[in-house]
């Protein structure tokens, strides 16, 4: 994949760049594995805007993506590599030999007609899900469980991938694009390979209102605020608002907010990057 820029004949087009969509086969998802998706601007069950900066947005339908990757033994084949509008990786489309369709995250390399497999048995080819336990160390992996059976929660977006360091009996230790190591039971999945459309993160929206069709409205900061508004608001003049914090008061950026005493503590060996 690749970026394309454009002439500025606008000011909207003089600093936008977008993907090519190049890898992109099929225009129209599977319509067994869509439902649509309904927004909430921001508000609760009573109207209350209880988040703020929410609302608007290009209408989307929800794919279903296949995280677990339960179908052990059946051999797949890539059908389409399609865009999702809800996620910054493509994902694509599998025709099990059962006869199944699934959808799954694409990764870096994927193409129409390969096919994949999963389970203890297969490969570690890119594509193929397997245990931690069956990867050679070393391997760059994404889509890891944190518990098995539980479905993928780490490593989805565009271009992001692990990578399997080393073993300690039954555990895999892993190390996560944050800069974090941690361990991971051995028996959790994972997919070998990195995840697609790795240009995503060189895209730059050029304009105000993409942002908009994304949902996001304007964003307004907590120092230019008044007092009763925001805690880093008033002052005489352009004032820094003293530490940063939330509206709530909460501090940001520098106070440590994971709870002290968290189970899953004692399995991260070494912090994420500062």
């Amino acid at each position: 994949m690749a970026v394309r820029k454009f002439k500025p004949t606008t000011p909207g087009q003089r600093h936008k760049a977008i993907g090519t969509f190049e890898e992109i086969t099929a225009s129209v998802p599977e319509k067994s594995l869509v439902c649509g998706k309904r927004t909430t601007g921001g508000r609760n069950n009573t109207g209350k805007m209880t988040m703020r900066y929410l609302g608007g947005g290009h209408k989307r339908k929800f794919r279903f993506i296949d995280f677990k990757r339960e179908k052990d033994g059946v051999p797949a084949v890539v059908k389409t590599i399609e865009y999702d509008p809800n996620r910054s990786a493509r994902i694509a489309l599998l025709f099990y030999a059962d006869g199944e369709k699934r959808y799954i995250i694409a990764p870096n390399g994927l193409k129409v007609g390969d096919t994949l497999l999963s389970g203890a048995e297969a490969a570690p080819e890119i594509g193929n899900s397997l245990p931690l336990a069956n990867i050679p160390v070393g391997t760059v992996i994404h889509n890891i469980e944190l518990r098995p059976g539980q479905g993928a929660l780490l490593v989805r977006s565009a271009g992001n991938f692990a990578q399997l360091t080393s073993r300690e009996g039954k555990y895999c230790v892993i190390k996560l694009p944050s800069g974090e190591t941690r361990q991971i039971l051995s028996a959790c999945k994972a997919t070998i390979g990195s995840v697609g459309n790795s240009d995503h993160a060189l895209e730059s929206s050029g304009k105000a209102g993409r942002s908009r069709w994304l949902g996001r409205r304007p964003h307004n900061r907590g120092v230019v605020m008044n007092p009763h508004d925001h805690p880093m608001g008033g002052g005489e003049g352009r004032q820094s608002g003293g530490h940063p914090r939330s509206r709530t008061g909460l501090y940001a950026k520098g106070l440590k907010t994971r709870a002290p005493k968290k189970q899953s503590s004692k399995y991260i060996i070494e912090r994420r990057n500062k």
